[in-house]
């Protein structure tokens, strides 16, 4: 299989044969934050230093949903069919209602504003949680060179009633992907402090959903070549993480089953299309797909 690294014989029965990687689109710097909508049958995607975001229909077309976008990262979906992105240049995250206005989520903690929230993920029960490592805000590129206000990089959760905004995880070099389980007891979140520093982090970690917080905490995965940046489940509980050279997926125990490989830096992913067994890659200059043998926990 070309395309394909098995490290694990379990990773067989998710490759398929006869599917191949295909390029979608190419002409982004950075492309980031996929997000399936099954009922319009399309993907929205960032495109951070073009501070815009993309819309691929099935059909293959791409145009501009949103320039400029504030230069979004990621994004996903909520509950209600809303989307929700974290924003570098508003250093918040946002969401867009149904008749297209932007609504603040968050953009400060204890009153003082945030680095750069990088990624998002909703719980069926309406909690958002999301990362603020501070890339945004680094240089001029991805969003507007600015110093820190916090005194950290950290996870945060927004409650879904009182819109309160608590600092879940306060231990991460920089916090970036993130995803819930299928049963969403158990939170992902990808440390990939290694980006920026030689011998810094480039792992996963396992939290467990305790009330209105978290705790755990423990490694999952180093995670070779590169860093991680995004990641995704499926039904089954296997962890599909993006890296330097492709995509990895690990079982629900931490063992890397094998590898999908891309020719560009993966930034991030998300299943999709009719079945939910599409994986569309975000990979640099490109967009992606390749059919699985998997499905994505997350229903669109």
């Amino acid at each position: 299989m070309g395309d394909i690294e098995i490290y694990d014989r379990r990773f067989r029965d998710l490759a398929i044969g006869t599917s191949r990687l295909e390029k979608l689109f190419t002409g982004t710097r950075w492309a980031e934050g996929p997000v399936w909508f099954a009922d319009a049958r399309c993907l929205y995607f960032s495109d951070i230093p073009n501070d815009r975001i993309l819309r691929w229909t099935e059909g293959g077309e791409v145009t501009a949903y949103r320039s400029p976008s504030r230069y979004a990262n990621g994004n996903t979906r909520d509950p209600q069919g809303r989307l929700v992105s974290c924003e570098h240049g508003s250093r918040s995250v946002t969401r867009t209602e149904y008749d297209g206005t932007i609504t603040t989520i968050a953009a400060r903690f204890r009153g003082k504003r945030l680095n750069s929230p990088n990624d998002v993920v909703v719980g069926s029960d309406g909690v958002i949680w999301f990362t603020d490592p501070p890339y945004g805000i680094l240089s001029d590129y991805e969003g507007g060179r600015a110093e820190s206000e916090q005194d950290g990089n950290h996870v945060y959760r927004v409650d879904p009633v009182t819109a309160a905004v608590t600092c879940v995880a306060d231990d991460f070099d920089k916090p970036n992907g993130l995803a819930l389980s299928p049963d969403e007891t158990c939170l992902y979140v990808a440390d990939s402090g290694g980006s920026h520093a030689e011998g810094g982090p480039h792992h996963l970690r396992r939290f467990r959903l305790t009330g209105g917080g978290l705790s755990g905490g423990e490694l999952f995965a180093e995670v070779d070549p590169g860093a991680p940046d995004g990641l995704r489940t499926d039904t089954e509980g296997r962890v599909w993480v993006s890296c330097a050279d492709g995509v990895i997926a690990y079982g629900p125990d931490g063992t890397a089953l094998g590898k999908i490989r891309v020719p560009e830096t993966v930034a991030n992913l998300t299943f999709g299309g009719a079945k939910r067994n599409r994986l569309f890659i975000a990979a640099s200059t490109s967009l992606y797909s390749i059919y699985v043998n998997a499905r994505g926990a997350y229903r669109a």
